[in-house]
């Protein structure tokens, strides 16, 4: 898998004397700067400490199964254009190498929901899907029941222990970032498109 975030600190080389310090206890795979300089912090092949606690479909323990990458931003600002094509550009190697699925590709919000909201609203997922580099949703003529909301998330991947409502502004934070209110047909039409054509593998073997 890979989870993005972003820093919530005001530079990114404040944001890199944390990830560095082994006294704050967080770090990351990747780091990169809004200019789109990118450091590589911790090898791929090693485990940092960058999700916490959470779940993405069966994968319960994350930071064993996920590469990290921080983007530069105190999380209430644009992403800078350079930022996001050096993002582009290192999802790309990182899914060839790994063969990481679109669907693996998650933001901390959609594993922590309630707990984190990076990458935020601000964040172009669309862009990301454009490439191949995450998922997208399209809507299909006819919304299951709410009745479906659960289950039809948990295939998707959001299989937190948290409330419906939880779930549902972590989803909507994603697809739908000005909608508001209750668990509307819109929302479930998107998430059964998303279930059909993006079901995370939930085989043992991802746990």
């Amino acid at each position: 898998m890979v989870v993005i975030h972003y820093t919530a600190m005001r530079t990114a080389a404040a944001a890199c004397d944390t990830l560095c310090n082994p006294d704050t206890q967080v770090s990351a795979h990747y780091l990169i700067a809004e200019d789109g300089c990118v450091l590589n912090l911790v090898p791929e092949e090693m485990r940092a400490w960058h999700a916490g606690a959470g779940q993405w479909g069966d994968v319960t323990d994350v930071n064993s199964r996920s590469i990290g990458i921080e983007l530069a931003n105190p999380g209430h600002c644009p992403f800078a254009a350079s930022q996001m094509d050096a993002l582009c550009d290192l999802l790309d190697g990182i899914r060839d190498r790994w063969a990481i699925l679109p669907e693996r590709i998650i933001g901390h919000s959609d594993m922590a929901p309630g707990r984190k909201i990076d990458p935020g609203a601000r964040f172009d997922w669309r862009r990301l899907a454009r490439l191949g580099l995450s998922v997208w949703p399209s809507s299909v003529a006819d919304a299951p029941s709410s009745d479906m909301f659960i289950p039809l998330m948990r295939s998707v991947g959001y299989t937190a222990d948290v409330a419906d409502e939880v779930l549902l502004s972590a989803f909507r934070m994603r697809f739908r970032p000005r909608a508001t209110g209750p668990l509307c047909p819109a929302d479930m039409a998107l998430i059964a498109d998303l279930a059909e054509r993006f079901p995370v593998d939930a085989s043992p073997a991802t746990a």
